[in-house]
This record gives structure tokens, sequence and C-alpha cells, in this order.
């Protein structure tokens, strides 16, 4: 197979195109070197890595706390927003909701996609966070259980977790759980500078969703956010451009050298206004956003494609850096190196765009996604 356009590689974009074998994965990349200015004007589609979203909670109206096949109905929706690659995002939550999730989601976890996103595995992003800091989730949370986490991490693996470090039984679990290869996120935390920085001593790797539901920065008390700016090498952010000010967004763009893109999308992504379901709270999407009824942000309404015209147009972030935001930091963050780059030996994932960042294709694995299947 071959897929004509210019494209993005690690080196900058080339006029030519992507060479793909039947085992789905990159041959090779042909073509001269081009401008990124030339390319938007350029007739050429564009072709850039699949985006990569670690945060994500629902789309279509489906929720992965639904169980049974949510999660799969899931992945197709963000797929046809050029998502290729997602970590299937739980909620903070009573045992039976969470053993619930994980069994809908276990025979769907690294099976080759059926015109969806490949889940890579499970974020679990609470319930060993701090209650003080809950922010959208249920008031479920609790310390860490390790027998209680291997238990659903028989059931679907889970790649990532967020802790909140300064409870102490979390900190002390750090070993155990890098040990298994789950990465550890600081979040939903009222942690100080001090803990945050201990945590990632620890081996914590990322922050989740950055800015959101942790203490903001102050110059004499600088804080989780503080410690992420000064420190971090990974963190994820959500560029809706409600949870985060654009001059925040580029504030961490420029201390972290590896900030990656989520959505923390829910279920009412993709769907009109109404009222709908975040694991055991109903929350009302308007005007744009996802919110309990007092007010609060409770996850967004942003797919991954549209991440990308904020972050371009908005922010005014090269394509090339968007991309990397959007794929590449993510991909390793979990130490993927044939996911999230269009180089020989990786997979075939990519997205297709015109010059004004339109979607117009979404090849997974090598295979084109049908834009009428549901």
């Amino acid at each position: 197979m071959r897929l004509e356009g210019v494209v993005l590689t690690p080196q900058g974009f080339r006029s030519g195109a992507l060479e793909i074998g039947p085992d789905g994965r990159i041959i090779q990349v042909v073509g001269a070197p081009v401008e990124e200015a030339a390319a938007r004007k350029g007739a050429l589609p564009i072709i850039l890595p699949g985006f990569i979203d670690l945060h994500v909670h629902g789309g279509g109206g489906h929720d992965v706390m639904d169980g049974g096949g949510a999660a799969a109905r899931v992945a197709q929706f963000h797929a046809g927003h050029g998502t290729t690659a997602i970590a299937a995002t739980t909620m903070t939550a009573p045992w039976e909701d969470l053993e619930a999730a994980f069994r809908g989601l276990a025979p769907h976890v690294q099976v080759r996609p059926s015109n969806g996103a490949r889940i890579l595995g499970v974020h679990l992003e609470g319930p060993y966070i701090n209650r003080e800091r809950l922010g959208a989730q249920p008031d479920h949370a609790r310390p860490i259980d390790l027998a209680e986490l291997r238990r659903l991490h028989a059931l679907a693996p889970i790649r990532l977790v967020t802790l909140a470090p300064e409870i102490p039984a979390n900190l002390r679990a750090f070993r155990e759980l890098l040990a298994e290869g789950i990465r550890v996120q600081i979040g939903h935390t009222e942690g100080s500078y001090e803990e945050a920085v201990e945590a990632l001593h620890h081996g914590a790797s990322s922050f989740t969703h950055l800015f959101n539901a942790m203490p903001g920065l102050h110059h004499r008390n600088p804080g989780v956010v503080g410690a992420a700016l000064a420190w971090a090498e990974y963190a994820e952010i959500i560029p809706d451009l409600l949870h985060v000010h654009p001059g925040a967004i580029l504030a961490a763009k420029r201390a972290i050298p590896r900030l990656y893109c989520v959505t923390d999308s829910t279920s009412a992504a993709g769907m009109p206004d109404g009222e709908y379901r975040l694991g055991r709270h109903k929350v009302v999407k308007c005007l744009g956003g996802v919110r309990l009824p007092d007010g609060t942000l409770a996850g967004s309404a942003l797919t991954m494609d549209q991440a990308l015209r904020n972050l371009v147009d908005g922010l005014g972030l090269s394509l090339a850096e968007a991309a990397r935001c959007l794929s590449t930091n993510a991909a390793d963050h979990l130490g993927l190196s044939d996911r999230g780059r269009l180089v020989p030996g990786a997979m075939a994932d990519a997205v297709v765009l015109d010059g004004d960042l339109s979607l117009q294709g979404v090849l997974l694995e090598g295979v084109w996604r049908d834009p009428d299947a549901r």
C-alpha cells in the first residue's frame, strides 16, 4: 500500500509517500523535504502520526464505566477524530463498578482494532486520590489497596495510575507499581511542592491533567504545579481552552520537554447539548463544555482533531510541535517506539488532513477506517 502526500517525519515534512507492508507497518518514507508553510498551502494532503490519547473516559454517548462493549464503541468514536490509540480511563468508584468496567474492557484491550483506536490498556484515574481534590470524581476516594489493584490488573492491563502522593500508603506503593510495569502519575492531589518532588524521585513519571485538581502555583508556595514546571519530563494537559488558559499551556510547553495532550473526554463528546453520565455522576454538556450541576468542569467534549486546531490556530504552535504533543510524546511516555511517529518499522497509524487541518481520513495499523461504520 502507498499513501501519498506531505508526510511529517521526525526530521520534518517530506513531499512523497508512505509505503506500508501487509503487516500494517511502515516500510519506508520517500520524498523530498518541504517547509511546513508550503505543506499547508499545497494541493497534497498532510499526513501526520495518528493521535494517542492517554486519558479517555468516553465519547459518542458511551462511557468506559458502562462495561460491556462500551469501551470498544468509545474507541470507534475517537478513531473518527484521528485517534489511533487510547488508554481507556476509569473513574473513582466502588469495587463492583470498577470490576464491571474492567471485565467489559478485557476482550478489547490490545486487540487489533476493528474500525476503532487500539486500546493500549487502562488509565486508573481513581480511586487512590485525595478526596479534597476530587474535581469531578465521585466521592469513593481511598488509599491504595495493592491487592485490589492487582485483581483489576489481572482482568485488563493497567498502564497508568493516578495517585495523590501525599497519602503515605500511596507513596509506599510506587516501587511495586513500577515493578509491575505501571506508570504512576501525580494528580487529584493536595500535595506540596516537596511531596511532588519526592514522588518524582520515587518514580512518578507524569502529572494528570496539569493545573486541574491540584493546588495552583504561587511564588512562595509553588505546590504540585511548581514541581511539574521545575522537574517534570512528561505531563498531560487538556487543550480544550476551558480547562487551562492558552498562556498556561504555553508556559507548560516551554517548561516540560515532553508535554502531551489528552482529551479527558466524556460520553458527551460528539453529542448534542444535554445530560450524560460520567461514572456515577450526571453531567451536563453546554456551551462547549461538560460540567457537574454545581458548575465544576467534569471532563470534556474535546476530540483530538479539534485539539490539533486549538494548538495550531489558537496557540500558534507549528504543526510539527502540535503533532509531537498529540502523538509522539504520549507514545514515548509509554515506551512505545513503534507508535506516534512515521518511520520504517512503526505501525502505520496516520491521519490525513487538508490545509485547513480538517480530517480527511484515518489509517489504523495500515487499514483505512470506514467513515460510514459505527
